[in-house]
């Protein structure tokens, strides 16, 4: 953006927006921001606002290593306690939920449900001839 405007090749905002693909107000926010501070206030990076996570350091460490383990936790609430006790961490039971579930993207380790109407025979003998991955 700045050696087209230097070398005199774009002399227009609304050309430079068009080049760029990006919106006149972000175009004349960059401008702006060269004018007051330079090349170096364009480069600067900028923190992103927000909180800081609950679970961090050592006790994130655990608790990726506790739900990778082949025993792992079988819910959420177990998860809550074990932070409580291992890393005296008091969170609320949906902060727990939504970090393990988005950030680390972990699933519970929770055998799914079998009917008990099932002829385990059958079962045996689907698992024999199905498909293995």
């Amino acid at each position: 953006m700045l050696w087209w405007v230097k070398t005199g090749q774009v002399s227009q905002r609304q050309e430079l927006h068009e080049r760029l693909g990006r919106s006149p107000a972000t175009v004349t926010r960059w401008l702006a921001t060269y004018r007051q501070g330079g090349l170096s206030a364009l480069l600067t990076v900028k923190t992103v606002p927000g909180a800081t996570p609950k679970i961090q350091g050592a006790a994130l460490s655990k608790l990726k290593q506790q739900l990778e383990s082949a025993t792992g936790f079988s819910s959420y609430g177990e998860i809550v306690e074990w932070l409580r006790e291992e890393c005296d961490l008091d969170l609320k039971y949906d902060t727990v939920n939504r970090f393990v579930r988005e950030k680390l993207q972990a699933k519970l380790k929770v055998p799914r449900p079998q009917s008990l109407k099932q002829h385990t025979a059958a079962v045996n003998g689907f698992q024999q001839t199905s498909a293995r991955s």
